[in-house]
């Protein structure tokens, strides 16, 4: 398995690096591939350890404390894929085809953020040679089962839906066209499976009422968890299109980065008044200064992560200037990250008596599968008709900066 990750993220560096031999100069390239190798040789490293002397020989996990950051990562990396389901629904439901550029894009995203959520959980399991298990031994009345089944399912569905972009690069023409006749029948499988799902990860946490901070802890958990995911997932696409735009010199158009900054500002506000609803209707705000550094979280992620960028995406949106969305973008996918890193792991330590801090080595498997899921877009981007239906479009003179 050690392997297969290495020559996996080796064979990523190589495509990719050839794709932008136009754009780097060689002794940037060979900084990058050292800079790259090394923090995949170190998660290797790491990953190889857990697999030999277990979870207690490379975490900081402990049985008041059995989940931490990998489990953090699974919850953000599956929010922040969420726009797959989002704008496969709008142009193939909807028929918004508007929208059809980020399509593509968006889908592989979504892909490869579900292959390095799968990997993180098969690390993170006590026994992961058992990984296989919830698929064939069904536990239907069990929140988790639902929760894999969804995953391995929808990650069939987001496979079957970019397959054409592969079956194009060949001239499959054949292959390609019976996929895209099955658009609408995956495009409504997906959304099912990821709603469920989507929610289902805050339903996890309905089962510590005692044990998750008060601000956090609501019978409203999966409806919030969903729709933050929302957010997130429209984010995550501005912020892809100016990495594309960077690192790749393509650009999507303007009028649609707009639009999507218009919608994530709708959800956002639909989040707010669910969020500070829930916490004025339970009282919860009286809890805000137990321990006062969780109520300062709190307040960072609510205004910061939500409030802040509504009115910003509302003001480049109006201006129409697609610059500006990008950090507010960022400033969404960071208020989600910052509410799943509350719930899974700050909100339940003052309940616990726990004390968590990640080692070294859990950061280093982390940034290396992070590194990983961005190599393979720009390499799976660079050669593959990611941004068109056939063809890439060409590329701007001035790209979208972050």
């Amino acid at each position: 398995m050690i392997e297969l990750f290495f020559g996996v993220a080796l064979a990523v560096i190589i495509a990719w690096l050839v794709g932008q031999r136009s754009r780097l100069r060689l002794r940037a390239r060979v900084e990058l591939v050292a800079v790259v190798l090394g923090i995949l040789l170190a998660g290797a490293y790491v990953v190889a350890k857990r697999f030999a002397g277990g979870l207690g020989a490379v975490t900081a996990l402990n049985d008041q404390f059995p989940w931490g950051l990998w489990i953090t990562f699974d919850l953000c990396g599956v929010a922040l894929a969420a726009g797959g389901f989002l704008v496969a629904g709008t142009v193939h439901l909807f028929h918004l085809r508007r929208f059809e550029p980020v399509l593509r894009p968006t889908i592989l995203t979504s892909l490869i953020a579900y292959q390095l959520v799968a990997a993180v959980l098969v690390l993170d399991l006590g026994r992961p040679q058992r990984f296989w298990h919830p698929l064939i031994l069904w536990q239907p009345h069990s929140v988790m089962f639902e929760i894999t089944l969804c995953l391995s399912l929808y990650t069939v569905v987001l496979a079957g839906e970019f397959s054409p972009a592969l079956f194009e690069k060949f001239g499959w023409s054949g292959p390609a066209a019976t996929l895209r006749r099955l658009n609408l029948p995956l495009v409504l499988l997906g959304g099912i499976l990821s709603t469920l799902h989507q929610s289902s990860f805050g339903s996890l946490f309905l089962i510590v009422p005692e044990k998750l901070h008060p601000l956090w802890y609501t019978p409203w958990l999966p409806v919030l968890f969903l729709v933050s995911a929302a957010a997130a997932g429209l984010a995550m696409v501005i912020v892809e299109s100016a990495l594309c735009a960077r690192f790749l010199g393509r650009r999507l158009p303007p009028a649609i980065l707009e639009d999507l900054g218009r919608a994530c500002r709708v959800v956002l506000w639909v989040y707010l008044a669910l969020r500070v609803g829930d916490v004025v209707w339970r009282q919860a705000w009286t809890a805000a200064g137990h321990p006062w550094w969780l109520g300062a979280s709190f307040v960072v992620e609510l205004v910061g992560g939500a409030l802040l960028p509504a009115l910003w995406l509302g003001r480049a949106a109006a201006d129409g200037r697609p610059r500006p969305l990008v950090p507010a973008a960022l400033l969404v996918i960071g208020g989600v990250v910052l509410h799943r890193v509350n719930i899974s792991w700050w909100a339940l330590l003052p309940a616990t008596g726990a004390s968590y801090a990640p080692t070294w080595m859990e950061w280093m498997v982390t940034l290396a599968l992070v590194a990983l899921g961005i190599l393979a877009f720009l390499a799976v981007a660079a050669f593959l008709p990611v941004f068109a239906a056939g063809e890439d479009p060409p590329a701007p003179r001035t790209p979208l900066r972050v």
